[in-house]
């Protein structure tokens, strides 16, 4: 999967924003209490590798982690700045949650904090859903023929059995 680039001066993130602010659950950044919660969720949801950034996120000053929640429940989280400075991610949404726009929301808000940050671009390393964020923030990919920063990560190795 590629790396894409994201100006967070393009028009296009104001049509975002307007499109995410209909969204019935309420986007906000996450409290240091909720550390484990949050890292716990991520880990049953989707990675150890992602788990760990969200560690990170939370580790910065404001925390770099933005959560949708609804009925006091977690329904998703959107980091930027765990894996390198200015990059966006990981996220993600429950997957009894989807296609309610949470995903958009948790993009937008990030995105903006971002740019409130003093961020001019925003990177999505090795992004997943490409065409997503092409069509609804104008990334980019950036041409480069290898893996970019996750290349030489050390990976967990399944467990042999004999």
């Amino acid at each position: 999967m590629p790396d894409l680039l994201v100006s967070l001066y393009s028009a296009r993130l104001a049509d975002l924003k307007q499109k995410a602010d209909h969204v019935g659950a309420s986007i906000r950044p996450a409290l240091p209490p909720e550390l484990h919660l949050v890292v716990n969720w991520v880990r049953e949801h989707f990675s150890e590798n992602w788990a760990s950034e969200v560690s990170v996120a939370f580790s910065r000053q404001p925390v770099a982690c933005l959560i949708a929640v609804e009925d006091r429940g977690l329904l998703g989280f959107a980091c930027y700045d765990t894996t390198a400075r200015g990059f966006f991610g990981p996220t993600g949404v429950d997957p009894q949650a989807r296609g309610k726009g949470i995903g958009l929301a948790l993009f937008s808000a990030c995105l903006e904090t971002m740019k409130t940050l003093g961020h001019a671009y925003a990177f999505i390393g090795d992004a997943g859903p490409v065409d997503f964020y092409a069509r609804t923030a104008g990334a980019i990919t950036i041409p480069a023929p290898d893996k970019g920063i996750y290349e030489a990560m050390l990976r967990s190795m399944p467990e042999m059995t004999i």
